[in-house]
């Protein structure tokens, strides 16, 4: 009888020894499972108990882990948004390093629920912002404006298709389009050459005595024709075409290196026709402006591309400045009370290039008459 109670007793042991053995595998491997309607960890139950990774939670212990999952989950998706770098390795945002959870120094008496309670499903995460390589520049970055094309190639000209240039040559490198080029080129060619840039199409009824060019007589551009009158060189541009032009019937090659930005309308990179208005500048009563860029506290930089109907100056206001700083440069006012540097250029024609810095872009004549004028401008500040 004694053996035989020695051999149940054992048995017990034995099956109780299985079962706190085999249990906290079963609750871990119940623990974190996935719901079938989205990517969020749910966390099991056994019992009236709740159960954190492999052993029963502590007081406070299952809210913290409902917040830990949550934050690991809102990490990886995140995560999956953001764009991977060549070459640089990618840290997994999906998985979670495991960590002992912390038991509060202070325990409580855990709320036993009646029903299981699934954890929150945080809302749809805010994807991050990628910091735009320019965010950190005073004036727009090329992230809001396309980037740079370089390339290089050799033309041979064509007839000019304009009308009134049947017998010049041309050779097209940036055909018209409804972007704003802007950027630089080298040349070398056979034959002293010309720069055509155009602006537009212009509105029909604008073209009033600037220089315009045409195929059909309906859609019209602005025409800028610099004269630079050699067979090599660089200028910067602006305007919605570009090409070599040679004011003979002679074919020539041309061979080039551009690099350029096409950019959509904004506030400073813009093109467009303006009739002038009388100068509001105190001593500039009897001159014609027409306004470019306004004043502003920033900067501007950039290139102008222009064509008027009479030959032209170039304004850039620079200030406002203490009125105790003109010591004889030349300022400009409207109202006595605030004032600029006055930076006044004349070149003499009625069409080219500018590059420009100021806080004020303008055209001014020194006439009473209005003028008209076409022009592209690409500027930041």
């Amino acid at each position: 009888m004694t053996s035989k109670l020695v051999m149940v007793a054992l048995m017990t042991i034995l099956i109780s020894s299985v079962t706190i053995t085999t249990f906290p595998v079963s609750a871990q491997s119940a623990s974190l499972t996935k719901s079938s309607w989205n990517d969020n960890p749910t966390t099991a139950r056994l019992g009236n108990r709740m159960v954190c990774g492999d052993h029963m939670c502590g007081p406070g212990e299952f809210a913290q882990l409902q917040e830990k999952l949550s934050t690991a989950q809102r990490s990886a998706q995140a995560g999956r948004q953001i764009p991977t770098t060549p070459g640089v390795p990618q840290q997994n945002m999906s998985q979670s390093t495991p960590t002992t959870p912390t038991t509060p120094t202070t325990p409580t008496t855990p709320t036993t629920p009646t029903t299981p309670t699934t954890p929150t499903t945080p809302t749809t995460p805010t994807t991050p912002t990628t910091p735009s390589p320019q965010e950190n520049m005073s004036q727009p970055t090329p992230s809001m404006s396309s980037p740079w094309i370089t390339k290089t190639g050799t033309l041979s000209s064509v007839q000019d298709p304009g009308q009134g240039h049947e017998s010049h040559q041309l050779a097209i490198v940036l055909a018209p389009s409804d972007k704003i080029f802007t950027g630089i080129i080298s040349w070398t060619s056979s034959a002293p050459m010309q720069i055509v840039e155009l602006t537009g199409p212009i509105e029909s009824g604008d073209d009033k005595g600037q220089p315009i060019w045409t195929t059909d007589g309906k859609t019209k551009f602005a025409l800028t024709l610099i004269d630079v009158n050699k067979t090599t060189g660089s200028i910067a541009f602006t305007g919605n075409a570009l090409a070599f032009h040679l004011s003979q019937s002679i074919t020539f090659d041309v061979s080039y290196a551009i690099s350029y930005t096409e950019s959509s309308p904004s506030d400073t990179v813009k093109m467009g026709t303006l009739t002038s208005v009388q100068d509001p500048g105190q001593g500039h009563e009897t001159h014609q402006l027409a306004l470019i860029l306004p004043p502003s506290s920033n900067t501007y930089h950039g290139i102008l591309t222009y064509s008027a109907s009479e030959p032209v100056q170039l304004v850039s206001l620079i200030g406002p400045i203490d009125p105790a700083d003109n010591h004889g440069q030349l300022v400009y006012t409207m109202d006595g009370k605030t004032w600029y540097a006055l930076v006044f250029v004349e070149p003499g024609t009625q069409m080219g290039t500018w590059q420009f810095v100021g806080n004020a872009i303008a055209i001014h004549t020194k006439y009473p008459t209005p003028f008209q004028v076409s022009y592209a401008v690409d500027a930041h500040n």
